[in-house]
Protein backbone atom coordinates (compact mmCIF):
# COMPACT_ATOMS: atom_id res chain seq x y z
CA UNK A 1 0.00 0.00 0.00
CA UNK A 2 1.18 3.64 -1.09
CA UNK A 3 2.77 4.68 2.39
CA UNK A 4 0.34 8.18 2.18
CA UNK A 5 -2.91 5.78 1.83
CA UNK A 6 -1.89 3.85 4.54
CA UNK A 7 -1.03 7.10 6.54
CA UNK A 8 -4.40 8.46 6.09
CA UNK A 9 -6.09 4.72 6.82
CA UNK A 10 -4.64 4.74 10.41
CA UNK A 11 -5.78 8.29 11.09
CA UNK A 12 -9.15 7.47 9.80
CA UNK A 13 -9.32 4.71 11.94
CA UNK A 14 -8.71 6.46 15.04
CA UNK A 15 -10.59 9.74 13.90
CA UNK A 16 -7.19 11.83 14.34
CA UNK A 17 -7.15 15.24 11.91
CA UNK A 18 -4.16 15.27 9.29
CA UNK A 19 -1.49 17.90 9.98
CA UNK A 20 0.60 18.57 6.83
CA UNK A 21 2.96 21.27 6.53
CA UNK A 22 4.71 22.89 4.04
CA UNK A 23 8.76 23.54 3.35
CA UNK A 24 10.68 24.64 0.70
CA UNK A 25 13.43 22.49 0.01
CA UNK A 26 16.76 24.33 0.41
CA UNK A 27 15.30 28.38 1.26
CA UNK A 28 18.48 28.13 4.12
CA UNK A 29 20.49 25.38 2.65
CA UNK A 30 20.10 21.28 2.35
CA UNK A 31 21.18 20.82 6.17
CA UNK A 32 18.70 23.69 7.62
CA UNK A 33 15.96 21.46 5.10
CA UNK A 34 17.32 18.09 6.91
CA UNK A 35 16.87 19.93 10.12
CA UNK A 36 13.39 21.06 9.79
CA UNK A 37 12.04 17.95 8.02
CA UNK A 38 13.39 15.87 11.50
CA UNK A 39 11.85 18.14 13.60
CA UNK A 40 8.68 18.32 12.01
CA UNK A 41 8.49 14.31 12.36
CA UNK A 42 9.56 14.59 15.33
CA UNK A 43 6.49 16.85 16.06
CA UNK A 44 4.17 14.57 14.92
CA UNK A 45 2.65 15.88 11.63
CA UNK A 46 1.11 13.52 9.46
CA UNK A 47 3.21 14.23 6.25
CA UNK A 48 5.69 16.84 5.08
CA UNK A 49 4.60 18.74 1.80
CA UNK A 50 8.46 19.79 -0.13
CA UNK A 51 8.51 22.94 -2.24
CA UNK A 52 10.44 22.61 -5.14
CA UNK A 53 12.21 26.27 -5.93
CA UNK A 54 10.79 27.21 -9.59
CA UNK A 55 11.63 30.62 -11.40
CA UNK A 56 7.91 30.85 -12.58
CA UNK A 57 5.39 30.33 -9.98
CA UNK A 58 2.12 30.09 -10.59
CA UNK A 59 0.41 29.32 -6.62
CA UNK A 60 2.97 30.63 -4.45
CA UNK A 61 2.36 33.78 -3.06
CA UNK A 62 5.09 36.36 -1.70
CA UNK A 63 6.47 34.53 1.52
CA UNK A 64 6.86 30.98 -0.54
CA UNK A 65 8.13 32.83 -3.48
CA UNK A 66 11.24 35.03 -1.89
CA UNK A 67 12.12 31.26 0.19
CA UNK A 68 12.19 29.75 -3.33
CA UNK A 69 13.85 32.31 -4.75
CA UNK A 70 16.94 31.96 -2.11
CA UNK A 71 16.83 28.45 -2.62
CA UNK A 72 17.79 28.94 -6.40
CA UNK A 73 20.19 32.33 -6.07
CA UNK A 74 21.93 31.79 -2.59
CA UNK A 75 21.84 27.58 -2.65
CA UNK A 76 21.62 26.49 -6.41
CA UNK A 77 18.78 23.81 -5.23
CA UNK A 78 17.47 21.78 -7.76
CA UNK A 79 15.06 19.47 -8.05
CA UNK A 80 17.31 16.58 -8.67
CA UNK A 81 19.54 17.79 -6.17
CA UNK A 82 16.04 17.29 -3.70
CA UNK A 83 15.43 13.98 -4.47
CA UNK A 84 19.16 12.92 -4.53
CA UNK A 85 19.26 14.65 -0.87
CA UNK A 86 16.05 12.53 -0.05
CA UNK A 87 17.65 9.43 -0.97
CA UNK A 88 20.28 10.41 1.42
CA UNK A 89 17.65 10.88 4.18
CA UNK A 90 15.51 8.00 3.21
CA UNK A 91 16.34 5.69 6.29
CA UNK A 92 15.81 8.86 8.74
CA UNK A 93 12.81 10.35 7.43
CA UNK A 94 9.94 7.75 7.91
CA UNK A 95 6.99 10.29 7.28
CA UNK A 96 5.57 10.54 3.59
CA UNK A 97 7.03 13.23 1.83
CA UNK A 98 4.44 14.84 -0.59
CA UNK A 99 6.84 17.05 -3.70
CA UNK A 100 5.13 19.75 -4.85
CA UNK A 101 6.94 20.76 -8.24
CA UNK A 102 5.33 22.36 -11.76
CA UNK A 103 5.65 20.54 -14.64
CA UNK A 104 8.48 22.67 -16.39
CA UNK A 105 11.35 21.25 -13.90
CA UNK A 106 9.61 17.72 -14.20
CA UNK A 107 9.99 18.13 -18.04
CA UNK A 108 13.49 19.20 -18.17
CA UNK A 109 14.74 16.24 -15.65
CA UNK A 110 12.61 14.22 -17.97
CA UNK A 111 9.48 12.14 -16.08
CA UNK A 112 11.01 8.72 -16.21
CA UNK A 113 14.27 10.34 -14.51
CA UNK A 114 12.14 12.25 -12.01
CA UNK A 115 9.91 9.17 -11.27
CA UNK A 116 12.81 6.97 -10.87
CA UNK A 117 14.40 9.27 -8.42
CA UNK A 118 11.08 10.24 -6.67
CA UNK A 119 10.91 6.36 -5.99
CA UNK A 120 14.35 5.70 -4.86
CA UNK A 121 14.08 8.51 -2.49
CA UNK A 122 10.91 6.95 -1.14
CA UNK A 123 8.42 9.94 -2.16
CA UNK A 124 5.17 8.98 -1.24
CA UNK A 125 3.02 11.71 -3.83
CA UNK A 126 3.81 14.43 -5.85
CA UNK A 127 1.61 17.55 -6.42
CA UNK A 128 1.52 19.40 -9.50
CA UNK A 129 -0.22 22.31 -9.28
CA UNK A 130 -0.40 23.06 -12.93
CA UNK A 131 -0.76 20.08 -14.45
CA UNK A 132 -4.26 19.23 -15.76
CA UNK A 133 -6.55 16.38 -15.47
CA UNK A 134 -6.70 16.45 -19.28
CA UNK A 135 -2.87 16.02 -19.30
CA UNK A 136 -1.91 13.68 -16.36
CA UNK A 137 -1.95 10.60 -18.42
CA UNK A 138 2.24 12.43 -19.39
CA UNK A 139 3.29 10.87 -15.88
CA UNK A 140 0.06 8.94 -14.07
CA UNK A 141 0.86 5.22 -15.72
CA UNK A 142 4.66 5.53 -14.56
CA UNK A 143 3.66 7.04 -11.25
CA UNK A 144 1.13 4.24 -10.67
CA UNK A 145 3.67 1.96 -11.13
CA UNK A 146 6.22 3.10 -9.11
CA UNK A 147 3.88 3.77 -6.20
CA UNK A 148 3.46 7.51 -5.73
CA UNK A 149 0.22 9.29 -5.92
CA UNK A 150 -0.42 12.13 -7.41
CA UNK A 151 -2.30 14.32 -5.16
CA UNK A 152 -4.69 16.13 -6.89
CA UNK A 153 -6.33 20.13 -6.40
CA UNK A 154 -9.87 21.31 -6.43
CA UNK A 155 -10.68 24.42 -6.17
CA UNK A 156 -13.88 27.33 -5.37
CA UNK A 157 -14.79 27.43 -8.99
CA UNK A 158 -15.01 23.83 -9.20
CA UNK A 159 -17.94 22.58 -10.39
CA UNK A 160 -19.68 19.81 -9.10
CA UNK A 161 -19.22 17.25 -11.14
CA UNK A 162 -15.05 18.46 -11.64
CA UNK A 163 -14.90 17.78 -7.90
CA UNK A 164 -16.15 14.10 -7.99
CA UNK A 165 -14.25 13.81 -11.73
CA UNK A 166 -10.82 14.74 -9.98
CA UNK A 167 -11.57 12.96 -6.77
CA UNK A 168 -12.52 9.55 -8.10
CA UNK A 169 -8.81 9.65 -9.36
CA UNK A 170 -7.11 9.95 -6.20
CA UNK A 171 -5.94 7.31 -3.38
CA UNK A 172 -4.29 9.80 -1.02
CA UNK A 173 -5.91 12.71 -0.35
CA UNK A 174 -7.73 15.40 -2.43
CA UNK A 175 -5.91 19.13 -1.86
CA UNK A 176 -8.84 21.68 -1.82
CA UNK A 177 -7.95 24.93 -2.18
CA UNK A 178 -9.79 27.44 -0.04
CA UNK A 179 -8.81 30.32 -1.67
CA UNK A 180 -9.78 32.06 -5.19
CA UNK A 181 -6.04 33.23 -5.57
CA UNK A 182 -2.35 32.69 -4.58
CA UNK A 183 -1.02 31.25 -1.10
CA UNK A 184 0.03 33.49 1.64
CA UNK A 185 -1.28 34.22 5.34
CA UNK A 186 -5.42 35.23 5.60
CA UNK A 187 -6.95 36.72 8.91
CA UNK A 188 -10.18 35.21 8.01
CA UNK A 189 -12.04 32.41 6.10
CA UNK A 190 -14.18 33.69 3.21
CA UNK A 191 -18.19 33.29 3.56
CA UNK A 192 -18.17 30.05 1.87
CA UNK A 193 -15.55 28.02 3.29
CA UNK A 194 -17.90 25.56 5.27
CA UNK A 195 -20.36 25.18 2.86
CA UNK A 196 -17.45 24.86 0.12
CA UNK A 197 -15.67 21.98 2.25
CA UNK A 198 -18.53 20.12 3.39
CA UNK A 199 -19.38 20.07 -0.21
CA UNK A 200 -15.98 18.46 -1.47
CA UNK A 201 -16.18 16.47 1.40
CA UNK A 202 -19.17 14.81 0.18
CA UNK A 203 -18.17 14.53 -3.02
CA UNK A 204 -15.00 12.57 -1.98
CA UNK A 205 -14.42 9.08 -1.43
CA UNK A 206 -10.95 10.16 -0.52
CA UNK A 207 -9.63 12.29 2.86
CA UNK A 208 -9.69 15.77 2.07
CA UNK A 209 -7.30 18.49 3.25
CA UNK A 210 -8.14 22.36 3.29
CA UNK A 211 -5.44 24.56 2.34
CA UNK A 212 -3.80 28.12 1.13
CA UNK A 213 -4.67 31.11 3.95
CA UNK A 214 -4.75 28.48 6.90
CA UNK A 215 -2.01 30.31 9.26
CA UNK A 216 -3.35 30.24 12.93
CA UNK A 217 -4.48 27.51 15.76
CA UNK A 218 -7.93 29.05 15.76
CA UNK A 219 -8.11 28.53 11.96
CA UNK A 220 -6.96 24.77 12.25
CA UNK A 221 -9.20 23.71 14.32
CA UNK A 222 -11.77 24.99 12.62
CA UNK A 223 -11.23 23.75 8.75
CA UNK A 224 -10.50 20.49 10.50
CA UNK A 225 -14.81 21.02 11.42
CA UNK A 226 -15.31 20.79 8.02
CA UNK A 227 -12.39 17.93 6.70
CA UNK A 228 -10.09 15.82 7.25
CA UNK A 229 -7.47 18.28 8.60
CA UNK A 230 -5.02 20.58 6.77
CA UNK A 231 -2.20 22.00 4.93
CA UNK A 232 -0.22 25.28 6.18
CA UNK A 233 2.70 26.35 3.99
CA UNK A 234 3.38 30.46 4.32
CA UNK A 235 2.89 30.44 8.01
CA UNK A 236 5.40 27.20 8.68
CA UNK A 237 7.87 28.42 6.68
CA UNK A 238 8.01 32.05 8.54
CA UNK A 239 8.16 30.72 11.90
CA UNK A 240 10.75 28.47 10.84
CA UNK A 241 12.50 31.47 9.82
CA UNK A 242 12.09 32.87 13.08
CA UNK A 243 13.69 30.02 14.72
CA UNK A 244 10.10 29.78 16.78
CA UNK A 245 9.69 25.98 17.04
CA UNK A 246 7.24 26.24 20.01
CA UNK A 247 4.51 27.76 17.45
CA UNK A 248 4.86 25.14 14.81
CA UNK A 249 4.06 22.38 17.56
CA UNK A 250 0.69 24.98 18.58
CA UNK A 251 0.10 24.84 14.99
CA UNK A 252 0.43 21.12 14.62
CA UNK A 253 -1.33 19.84 17.96
CA UNK A 254 -4.13 22.48 16.80
CA UNK A 255 -6.09 19.97 14.20
CA UNK A 256 -7.17 17.80 17.18
CA UNK A 257 -8.66 21.05 19.23
CA UNK A 258 -12.46 21.40 18.88
CA UNK A 259 -13.46 25.22 18.00
CA UNK A 260 -15.89 26.59 20.66
CA UNK A 261 -19.26 26.53 19.55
Amino acid sequence: MNKLKERFNKLLQVGEKAFVPYIMAGSSGLEKFKEQLLFLQKSGVTAVEVGIPFSDPAADGETIQKAGKRALEQYGVTLEGVLNFLQEMKNEVTIPIVIMSYVNPIYRLGVEHFINLAQKSGIAGCIIPDLPLEEEEMMTPQLEAAGIELVRLVTLTSSEERIKQIAERGNGFLYAVTVTGITGIRRSFHDQFASYLNKVKQLSPIPVLAGFGISTSEQVSEACEYCDGVIVGSKIIELFERDDFASIVELIEAVNVKTPS
